[in-house]
């Protein structure tokens, strides 16, 4: 399955727009929610790797992720995550 350079398809967010109460999504606004989406990701996987190696550590936590995404972005009443195991 080819996502045309994206890592993440546009399916589960546009189930996602729906959830929070959209009646209708055009396809553009469910791209865009996917681009944010994994540029978010990108930022938070790059600040944690970067923790991990400052760390001396090859595996990347959890504690790293979170670490990350509260440091790059101060606001952590944004994030409601559970780890699912």
């Amino acid at each position: 399955m080819s996502f045309q350079g994206k890592e993440i398809p546009v399916a589960p967010l546009d189930r996602i727009l729906h959830q929070e109460g959209a009646e209708r999504v055009s396809e553009d606004a469910s791209r865009l929610l996917r681009d944010i989406v994994e540029s978010v990701a990108r930022a938070i996987a790059r600040e944690a790797c970067e923790l991990a190696r400052h760390a001396g550590r090859k595996t990347v936590t959890k504690e790293d992720v979170e670490f990350a995404a509260r440091r790059l972005f101060m606001r952590p009443s944004i994030f409601s995550w559970t780890v699912k195991e």
